[in-house]
């Protein structure tokens, strides 16, 4: 596929970032555009492998040599075509997928892999640029109809699928707006909500219906992910998103009662807490809470954010990618210092011998946030958070770490405690499952030991006509295993309905990422 030298010819090259001193003063994506020439030399370094493990490592089963050789001979119609037969939303995973398939590309195995990602990028704007990213209308209609509960990358996948099948699909979201994770919890820099709002548009045109400022269950969290009661103001979700102001509340089962299938894509909102002296400060907030208020101010559905690192000194406790997320916000809005604390050691320059290809590289990697500033600072715990007088947080105490001898977790070394000042502490620490009250509590749903929504092999629940997916019955995941997990349920779905089903599944339940 491509051109049968090009991995020779050439070496792997990607579009060039914004400098610095200028992005970190506005919330613009990050990237300076591409030119067609070198994207489709780019795609030229797809190689005649024979057997092609980058559609392992992609969930999706994107069918990437196909694509990269239809964009080397420059037909991007077609390409457009073999993309989206695998993935509804590649410009979403074109700018937020960590691209998994790039870890398992042939290429990779002595030299840089091809530069898969981007070429999916290219080929997704080229898809709108063209106006060739146009309604999909179904060709029936089958009078049956789907309620989806969450508007994240799972659940739009799903209502995509489902509405394309000629099903009546109504997508169920608490916020004001609907995208779920995708506008509340991915800052503007990585992906400009414009992106997202031609989508839904998309998905407006082919029939699927919104309804926002709906909460689906009796009970909803309150602000920083804390149980409360039923929703009477403005209460924060752990997720990021925000009830409007005097919310309507469904009940679970009337929609089990309306409707002929029910979609749990509620995602996976349990934020995990740090449990030290002092996690109750003033000043300490889950990542999720901090990237919300971001994206509301810069949605202009906010006058300014609720949380702030303006002028202050923030510490970041998690070095994933929400973590750098946080990095990134926090220069934009003018923190006077940023370090992020990660409790494992500094992943090695390359791929070790107990990590080989075709397994995912677990490497020391460096974003655009990174790129921007601050300090990292690897294999450490928080021992203790430091307030005044007045309960505000002033600093954090933290000691390094090593391996325990019993193979379990890690002990602190004696003699390293350090203290750092402080005013703002994130919590970007992963997820402890999906929220257990509300619609979970009120229908019964059985729930797996990691607390996640538990499913079965046609990704139904213990409750007859209700099902789960993405986040809400994997745990924390990746963008494109939700959207690949959307898909599948959506065939499930519609062979429940219908008894046969012409839609694709890539995944079955429970199906682990090649790594």
């Amino acid at each position: 596929m491509g051109k049968r030298t090009g991995f020779i010819e050439f070496g792997r090259k990607g579009p060039q970032r914004r400098p610095v001193p200028l992005r970190v003063h506005d919330w613009r994506e990050i990237y300076e555009a591409f030119p067609e020439e070198d994207a489709r030399i780019q795609a030229a370094r797809c190689m005649d492998c024979g057997i092609p493990f980058c559609h392992e490592g992609c969930p999706l089963g994107n069918l990437i040599p196909e694509w990269n050789d239809l964009v080397w001979r420059g037909d991007w119609s077609d390409a457009v075509e073999r993309l989206h037969a695998t993935n509804n939303f590649p410009e979403m995973t074109g700018r937020l997928c960590p691209a998994p398939c790039e870890g398992s590309c042939v290429l990779g195995i002595n030299a840089e892999p091809v530069n898969i990602k981007q070429t999916e990028f290219e080929i997704s704007e080229r898809a709108f640029s063209e106006g060739w990213a146009s309604p999909q209308l179904p060709s029936v209609q089958t009078g049956r109809r789907v309620a989806i509960v969450g508007s994240g990358p799972a659940g739009l996948a799903a209502a995509q699928q489902l509405t394309r099948a000629g099903h009546e699909v109504v997508v169920y979201e608490r916020a004001a707006r609907p995208g779920g994770l995708l506008r509340y919890g991915i800052p503007e820099f990585k992906m400009e909500k414009a992106v997202l709002d031609r989508r839904l548009a998309q998905m407006r045109a082919e029939g699927t219906r919104f309804v926002t400022g709906v909460i689906v269950g009796a009970r909803a969290p309150h602000a920083d992910g804390d149980a409360g009661g039923p929703v009477t103001h403005q209460d924060a979700g752990v997720d990021g998103t925000t009830a409007a102001h005097g919310a309507q509340v469904v009940p679970a089962a009337q929609l089990v009662e309306e409707f002929d299938a029910v979609v749990v894509a509620t995602g996976a909102t349990v934020p995990r807490r740090l449990a030290v002296p002092g996690a109750e400060l003033d000043g300490v907030h889950v990542a999720m809470a901090y990237l919300q208020g971001a994206n509301r101010a810069c949605e202009d559905s906010a006058p300014e954010p609720p949380i702030t690192a303006a002028g202050k000194r923030v510490v970041i406790l998690g070095g994933g990618d929400t973590g750098a997320d946080c990095l990134g916000t926090a220069h934009r809005q003018g923190a006077l210092s940023v370090q992020q604390l990660e409790i494992l050691p500094q992943p090695p320059a390359e791929r070790g011998t107990e990590n080989p290809w075709p397994t995912w590289p677990v490497i020391f990697r460096t974003s655009g946030a990174h790129e921007e500033g601050g300090e990292r600072i690897f294999a450490v715990e928080t021992a203790e958070l430091l307030g005044d007088e007045d309960g505000r947080l002033r600093a954090l105490r933290y000691h390094e770490v090593r391996p325990a001898p019993d193979g379990r977790g890690f002990e602190a070394i004696a003699g390293t405690d350090a203290e750092i000042p402080c005013e703002l502490v994130l919590l970007a620490m992963g997820f402890l499952g999906t929220e257990r009250d509300g619609l979970v509590a009120e229908l019964g749903l059985d729930l797996t030991a990691r607390g996640q929504v538990a499913v079965g092999a046609q990704w139904e629940t213990n409750v007859d006509g209700v099902f789960a997916c993405g986040d809400a019955a994997r745990g924390q995941s990746l963008v494109v295993w939700a959207i690949a997990e959307g898909r599948s349920m959506a065939s499930a779905v519609d062979r429940h309905l219908m008894g046969t089903t012409a839609l694709p599944s890539p995944l079955r339940p429970g199906q682990l990422a090649l790594r």
